[in-house]
């Protein structure tokens, strides 16, 4: 088995897209479903939600308020699974409720480390 990322994106800038409490409730129960299934299969590694906020660090060193508040689609977080390969990799994040917004997408990526631990 191999690592694969799992980068969910979603709109967090149109107010119209921005789910109620209650539907935020039913969202966070489908998606906790989800995980707990990658779980069960024992191929859930480490994932966590991210903040709205950051900074983006240019290549000329220049610090701006990120990130990149002009597109809609913005990284709200991210899961690292163990799969056979990027097909495997796939079908799981095929099942991820966010694709159930209009617009959502996620992204799978296969992780290559390059540092090695001690």
């Amino acid at each position: 088995m191999e690592e694969y990322l799992i980068l969910m994106r979603l709109d967090i800038l149109t107010k119209e897209a921005q789910p109620s409490p209650e539907q935020l409730q039913v969202y966070m129960l489908q998606y906790q479903e989800w995980i707990n299934g990658i779980m069960a299969e024992k191929k859930f590694k480490s994932g966590t939600a991210l903040s709205t906020e950051g900074r983006v660090i240019q290549s000329d060193f220049i610090i701006t308020d990120g990130p990149y508040v002009e597109t809609k689609e913005s990284l709200a977080g991210f899961i690292i699974i163990y799969a056979k390969d990027f097909d495997d990799a796939a079908k799981i994040a095929k099942k991820c409720p966010i694709l159930m917004g209009a617009g959502n997408s996620v992204e799978v990526r296969k992780v290559i480390g390059i540092h090695k631990e001690d």
